[in-house]
């Protein structure tokens, strides 16, 4: 012990030796004077001050400040301060934590922190810094997406989706035609230029009727609701509702991509066809690839590389055949092993950077994209107004008087309307989407984002008024 220790110390005093040395050698030796070209001088030039030792560091602290990596890191820690404060405030109105996220971008946005602190919005969100936070949303929001995926369970949803598909068809195609119907109103006004009616119309049908299937697996947990009957229906409508919902979204961006019904008939097809390869191939290769190390309960590093690849490769694939990254994101995650140890591990993996980092991510890039000044006319409000009433109505009437067709009570069925009626999430996704794509104009973009936030917000309220309602009926 005595010998290692003097050991170490004998080293450490050569180190500091040959460096002082060395150091007091190498300042003897003349520094080389850099060569630069004679600039004329005007006469009127003044004559700058020699850059001292401090001025210097000031100037290189700024560019540092300046710098994309540090600007990257700032706008990470301020969108996620600001998630996490709202997020908070939120959760103590009873609320869920993602409308404080949705809330905290908006703020972020032009909306809000561009009217109150210019100077510090266009220093914190330059444009050109807008593209990286854009593809980092993206990669978390295709993250996400495959975790939604493998929540859902294919076989069990066509087995036991009986009277729950028949209400998921109706909570999709009543808001949807409604919203088409909308669309024929709003286009004239807001449509965006060089856009034909069909795309427009289609997303609008589309934005009406999505429902958050991960909210409303939120608010069912929180209320103790997740394996009571009618809990139980709601996760099944919303899955089913989701798939249906992302299937006709890949349709109408295949159709909004290529202009017309004939030329997106190829993307269709080839979208058909992927869909079909990835169920019916690579999902049996990947629970054979999977079985032996599922029954140790214990998936390998091997196995893990593999659903990360796969995840990879068909958002990549689903992107170049011209329908979107994120519907290739789910589908993967969709064909995944339904074993719980095999989730658990994927998910513990991909769940808390993507949902606590990326998300947030993506609701500020959805907040600075979000001008609320824009609907500064009546004629905008207005049409807000009615894109809230066709939202609302159509989900919440068409979900509630199917679910009374099938046989629920209507207590049962306003409460599963209520909340076939929450949009959170997955109506941010779609819009931003369309917004991409040029399909949603500035003004309606800004509208759906309200209605999305609107919707999601009353969620909880209108669950507490259909409860009221159906206690104040009960006899005493």
């Amino acid at each position: 012990m005595k010998k290692s220790f003097l050991f170490t110390i004998v080293l450490i005093a050569l180190f500091i030796g040959s460096l002082w040395k060395v150091s007091t050698m190498g300042a003897l030796l003349p520094i080389k004077q850099k060569v630069e070209k004679v600039q004329p001088v005007l006469v009127s030039q003044n004559v700058s001050e020699p850059i001292t030792g401090v001025s210097q560091a000031i100037k290189q602290f700024k560019e540092n400040i300046k710098h994309p990596l540090s600007l990257l890191l700032l706008q990470i820690l301020v969108i996620i301060g600001a998630s996490r404060i709202f997020s908070a405030l939120l959760s103590m109105l009873g609320q869920q934590t993602v409308i404080g996220e949705i809330i905290a971008g908006i703020v972020l946005g032009p909306s809000v922190l561009k009217v109150f602190f210019p100077h510090f919005f266009l220093f914190l969100f330059p444009s050109d810094s807008l593209n990286t936070l854009l593809f980092l949303s993206q990669i978390g929001l295709a993250f996400f997406m495959f975790i939604i995926g493998m929540d859902l369970d294919i076989d069990v949803i066509i087995s036991k989706a009986g009277d729950a598909l028949t209400v998921s068809i109706a909570s999709i195609i009543v808001p949807f035609v409604l919203g088409v119907c909308l669309a024929y109103y709003l286009y004239p006004s807001f449509g965006p230029d060089g856009i034909g009616f069909l795309p427009f119309s289609l997303f609008i049908g589309i934005s009406v009727s999505i429902t958050a299937f991960p909210v409303l697996a939120r608010i069912l947990q929180e209320r103790g609701m997740t394996k009571t009957p009618i809990g139980s229906m709601a996760i099944m409508c919303a899955a089913t509702n989701d798939l249906m919902a992302w299937c006709m979204l890949a349709a109408v961006i295949a159709i909004a991509k290529a202009g017309n019904l004939t030329s997106a008939m190829f993307t269709i097809v080839l979208a058909v066809l992927f869909v079909v390869g990835m169920l019916y191939i690579v999902r049996p290769l990947l629970q054979k690839l999977s079985a032996d190390q599922l029954k140790k309960h214990e998936p390998g590093k091997v196995v893990i590389s593999i659903a990360f690849f796969i995840l990879l490769s068909s958002a990549y694939f689903t992107e170049l055949i011209g329908v979107h990254a994120l519907f290739g994101a789910f589908l993967a995650g969709v064909i995944m092993p339904h074993n719980l140890d095999f989730r658990k591990k994927i998910t513990e993996k991909i769940e808390d950077v993507s949902v606590l980092v990326l998300l947030p991510i993506f609701f500020a890039f959805t907040g600075l994209r979000t001008q609320m000044g824009l609907l500064n006319q009546s004629a905008a409000w207005s049409a807000f107004g009615l894109i809230m009433v066709v939202a609302v109505s159509g989900k919440f009437i068409g979900t509630a008087i199917s679910a009374k067709i099938v046989g629920q009570n209507w207590g049962n069925s306003l409460t599963l309307g209520a909340l076939m009626n929450t949009r959170g999430l997955m109506e941010l996704i779609v819009l931003n989407i369309g917004y991409d794509l040029g399909i949603l104009s500035p003004e309606i973009f800004a509208m759906m984002v309200l209605m999305a936030l609107a919707t999601t917000f009353m969620t909880g309220p209108l669950l507490n008024l259909v409860n009221w309602v159906n206690n104040k009926k009960k006899p005493a």
